[in-house]
């Protein structure tokens, strides 16, 4: 995906000089991509932290790539863009970059600044640790998903085709359940761009969830890609 290029974006804060970023944002799929999902709330958290400082926008990139591999054309284009115009790469979280120490080290090594919004006062070392933390937390995912299914696999369950199944019945259900509110939830996207704002006023009508309880932007979103 290309660079989202534009005229430069200065904030309040006139006396102060200008801090120059690039923004990169990664999402792990293509439905992510193309339904919003992810980018959104990497790009309100990115906008909520430039409006408190004078800054200037270089560029923006969006990457679709998993986090487990380090093969990022647009990442590089970023990076590319930090060294030339002196600027600082600028992320919502640090996984967005990868939950991987050595990839982590090598964009260090790099000689480009980069900034996590989720932790902007990080040190070198905390920014190791939290990616060690990162990459050890996807590992052992990995590990407890593999251990219950050779439990599962032991215990005679047929995995796979049962497991398919399941999944499309459960999928056919939530289906059927959000029939009444998809067309409400559609029409409220259409004017507030938001699954948190169209969660607020979910609530505000009174609209209860298929389960009777409140609406979050967890829940919305969960409507809408289910729909797709």
């Amino acid at each position: 995906m290309n660079a989202i290029q534009g005229n430069p974006t200065i904030t309040p804060s006139a006396t102060n000089k200008a801090e120059r970023f690039v923004i990169y944002h990664r999402v792990s799929t293509a439905r992510q991509g193309a339904s919003g999902l992810g980018l959104e709330a990497q790009s309100e958290a990115v906008a909520l932290f430039l409006a408190t400082r004078s800054h200037e926008v270089i560029a923006s990139y969006v990457e679709i790539e998993s986090g487990k591999k380090s093969d990022r054309p647009e990442l590089l284009k970023a990076l590319a863009e930090c060294r030339k115009h002196k600027a600082t790469l600028l992320i919502a979280k640090l996984d967005r970059l990868a939950r991987n120490v050595h990839f982590i080290s090598g964009l260090m090594e790099a000689g480009v600044d980069f900034l996590a919004v989720d932790n902007p006062h990080a040190t070198k070392l905390m920014v190791h640790l939290l990616a060690a933390f990162a990459e050890h937390e996807r590992e052992m995912i990995s590990k407890r998903t593999r251990d219950a299914l050779q439990a599962a696999k032991a215990r005679g369950v047929v995995l796979g085709a049962n497991g398919k199944r399941l999944a499309e019945q459960n999928k056919a259900e939530a289906r059927l359940r959000d029939q009444h509110h998809h067309p409400i939830i559609c029409s409220l996207m259409r004017e507030f761009r938001s699954y948190t704002a169209v969660a607020e006023q979910m609530n505000a009508m009174a609209i209860m969830t298929p389960s009777g309880g409140k609406w979050y932007a967890s829940s919305v979103r969960n409507v809408c890609m289910r729909a797709l």
